[in-house]
């Protein structure tokens, strides 16, 4: 469980320094994940999963 917070805390941190050192970039960015397809922002999430799971598996020894 402490791992599980320790993601969630770095996951905050990582977006907060987004949004604080460009603004202008991420409303960009979020505009145009509004406009995307449900099939696109799927693919994107399942990729993004997978490349978690891969990083994690590979830090941790798995």
């Amino acid at each position: 469980m402490n791992d599980f917070l320790v993601a969630i805390g770095l996951m905050a941190v990582i977006e907060g320094l987004l949004y604080a050192a460009a603004p202008s970039l991420m409303r960009k960015g979020l505009r145009q994940m509004l406009a995307a397809s449900d099939f696109w922002l799927r693919t994107g999430g399942v990729a993004a999963m997978a490349v978690g799971v891969a990083l994690v598996w590979a830090v941790r020894g798995g």
